[in-house]
């Protein structure tokens, strides 16, 4: 039997181009300026994007920082390496799972991801100063519903559950002071949350 086309060829071409052509200048713009951001610290985007995910997932297996992390397998594990090697990360095994392989960060992993959060400009950040319009006129930044329910039809709801999650941590773990990101300490995080700010 042959397999339904869709209602409009042409349409669909369209659109399929449409998102390919806005997502690769989308990403242009954000690793141009993800780059910058993390030069300083002498991390790659793959490098800072795993101890992002580290610090998250605190824990997660080499197979959770490749899918959350939207890459191959191999590169999340050469790059975790690398940053291994730097200190960065630490490997292990859990007794209950000698298949997988754990990261999670090192004191100095955890500490030099916390710089780079504290030296982050939002006006230096292109995708930022684009979506500025938007929220002027609508008082809110896009939600991009439309993008995450796209995602999670091609990488699982699992894919933008952890997403979801990351975001409400972040959240919870940081607050904003004099225009600078600093992490809330245990005590704080209960106070802070219940001022509503």
């Amino acid at each position: 039997m042959d397999q339904q086309l869709p209602s409009s060829l042409k349409q669909s071409v369209i659109f399929s181009h449409k998102v390919a052509q806005l997502s690769k200048a989308l990403w242009k713009s954000v690793e141009k300026d993800w780059q910058a951001w993390i030069k300083p610290f002498d991390l790659n985007i793959n490098e800072h994007h795993i101890l992002w995910i580290a610090y998250h997932l605190d824990g997660a297996s080499i197979s959770d920082v490749a899918k959350f992390g939207v890459m191959h397998v191999s590169t999340a594990f050469n790059f975790s390496k690398k940053l291994e090697e730097r200190g960065l990360l630490h490997f292990s095994k859990k007794e209950n799972d000698k298949r997988n392989t754990y990261v999670c960060l090192t004191n100095a992993g955890h500490d030099l991801f916390l710089q780079t959060l504290e030296t982050y400009k939002p006006d230096t950040y292109g995708v930022f100063e684009g979506a500025l319009p938007i929220r002027d006129l609508y008082g809110k930044f896009p939600e991009l519903s439309e993008i995450t329910s796209i995602l999670r039809h091609i990488y699982g709801p699992d894919f933008i559950d952890i997403f979801e999650q990351s975001l409400s941590k972040f959240d919870e773990d940081f607050k904003e002071v004099n225009g600078r990101l600093t992490k809330l300490e245990s005590d704080e995080k209960s106070n802070y949350s219940s001022e509503g700010a």
